[in-house]
């Protein structure tokens, strides 16, 4: 009988979707962190259900040929780059197998044909993003981050630290040079945290809700140089501001990087949210900038900007390739966010149309288009499904902001295509149920969660959409997530194993972890 502490010996034979090895003996299943496939190891059993256990790794007796050493010494404490360890080749595998398993598993699709259309996966491994920084190591797989949000605390003897959250933990694993991060990111952190010190700033602290700095965002423009350092804090105005601007000021920087807007938002909500709902800036302008191909992006502390730029540009361009556009069509971007791949189609499109929840994301959207000329783009503030559902019901089209205009009715069905980039709970019901009302000639899903998408696929699959092409893009080298393209187009018939799903996302999670157990 398995008992919890017995050692074990198994080899891993997979991994799941979280990037935990997967081995069995004894009759049992056992998931083990920090294991790769081909590995033989020792473990120690943590915990015992039905069918499965978890073991932690105890000793690793021969190591698989696909693992590499990781250079990062925090890796297996931080547990934010899950696949450190696995070869940049190996990574790539699993997170198209990741993909095509959950499209076959989750979206019902045959395994057969989903293997025929996914391309393979679009990664960095013939990119060299400051490599030489880490010796040794594969290019292109680290300082590809633009964004870092570190959260402040205090060690166990009460000493300042920034670094990130353990797995599934709100302990701070002290790692202010994330090598996924910026190389500056060490610097500023430094330079915070001295002058915290200095004038007896404290951190703030979640058991007793006291204490001012809470997180510290910095991003950096990676085609532009320009950073931008923002504190979120538990206080009305943040104290010291100008010894903190004059701090950060002093700071050696590589040439081609500068400090261009410090920054503070006002967070004292009991909350799991980052951010407050606006920022001060106390040093430079509001925003900085970037790019994506030739487009000009102005980035606020509260801007949602895709973290791999790079890896953005290639992203972008496979949504554009899977528009096919010609210079006629119409294109509605139903979460358009600041505008980023609205602005991207607009260059082949006749006409965009972008929508998103988020006012101050729509501002940021018109002020891109703006800023880079482009006239052929049309941005509503609200939910997809309620500003197209009203216009469909026969509800006045004049919108009450005039920089929105009206509604295009001829153009809400029957759309040439249909664009959407969900967050990673995926599309909200009655948004695919307003989709597949436009009844869209193409649909191209963007998605950040592969589970997710392919519940939603499923959905539009029953509504009338074929599935025709997928690429996985390896936006966030080391980590076990992955973004994913892909192609639906209107078939001739409605399919006819259309099923009313009915989930949110918590049921769907709640159903594939009763699925686990009775593996």
């Amino acid at each position: 009988m398995l008992m919890k502490n017995q050692l074990v010996e198994l080899e891993i034979t997979d991994f799941t979707s979280d990037g935990e090895g997967v081995g069995k003996a004894r009759g049992c299943t056992f998931f083990v962190k920090d294991a790769v496939i081909g590995d033989k190891v020792l473990i120690r059993v943590t915990k015992i259900r039905k069918n499965y256990a978890y073991g932690h790794l105890d000793r690793l007796i021969v190591p698989s040929p696909k693992r590499i050493n990781a250079p990062c010494p925090e890796y297996k404490r931080c547990g934010g780059c899950q696949l450190q360890a696995l070869s940049y080749e190996e990574q790539l595998r699993f997170k198209k197998n990741k993909v095509i398993n959950n499209l076959v598993r989750i979206g019902g699709f045959p395994r057969e044909e989903i293997g025929r259309i996914t391309e393979e996966v679009i990664g960095m491994q013939d990119l060299r993003m400051m490599s030489d920084m880490i010796p040794g190591e594969e290019p292109g797989c680290f300082r590809y981050r633009n964004k870092a949000q570190y959260p402040v605390g205090r060690d166990k003897d009460g000493n300042l630290l920034a670094g990130f959250y353990a797995g599934r933990s709100h302990t701070i694993i002290p790692v202010e040079d994330c090598l996924i991060g910026i190389p500056e990111n060490r610097r500023i952190l430094d330079a915070i945290l001295e002058w915290m010190r200095t004038f007896g700033i404290a951190p703030y602290d979640e058991t007793t809700k006291t204490g001012t700095v809470r997180h510290i965002l910095i991003r950096k423009g990676f085609r532009t140089g320009e950073i931008m350092v923002c504190l979120v804090i538990n206080e009305k105005r943040l104290p010291n501001e100008d010894e903190l601007v004059r701090a950060l000021g002093k700071l050696p920087l590589p040439e081609d990087s500068r400090i261009c807007q410090i920054s503070y938002s006002v967070n004292t909500e009991d909350t799991n949210v980052i951010m407050g709902n606006g920022y001060r800036t106390i040093f430079g302008k509001d925003t900085i900038t970037d790019m994506i191909g030739n487009l000009t992006f102005r980035l606020s502390p509260l801007s949602f900007f895709q973290v791999n730029p790079v890896q953005t540009e290639r992203l972008y361009a496979k949504t554009l390739e899977y528009a096919r556009l010609t210079g006629e069509e119409t294109v509605w971007d139903l979460y358009c966010g600041i505008g980023t791949i609205s602005l991207f189609l607009a260059k082949s499109a006749k006409q965009v149309y972008g929508v998103e929840i988020i006012p101050q994301a729509i501002a940021d959207a018109r002020m891109n288009a703006k800023e880079n000329g482009i006239e052929n783009v049309r941005f509503y503030v609200g939910k997809a499904e309620d500003v197209i559902s009203g216009a469909l019901s026969g509800e006045s089209r004049e919108r009450s902001n005039p920089d929105e205009g009206p509604l295009p009715g001829e153009k809400l069905t029957n759309p040439d295509v249909i664009v959407v980039d969900p967050p990673r709970k995926g599309c909200d019901p009655l948004c695919l149920d307003t989709m597949l009302k436009m009844s869209p000639q193409r649909i191209v899903y963007v998605s950040c969660d592969s589970a997710t998408l392919a519940r939603d696929l499923k959905i539009l699959h029953a509504g009338g959409y074929e599935l025709r092409s997928v690429t996985p893009v390896d936006m966030f080298p080391q980590t076990v997530h992955v973004e994913t393209v892909v192609l639906m187009g209107k078939t001739v018939t409605r399919s006819k194993s259309h099923v009313d799903l009915g989930l949110d996302v918590e049921d769907y999670y709640k159903i594939k972890d009763a699925e686990k157990e009775q593996e």
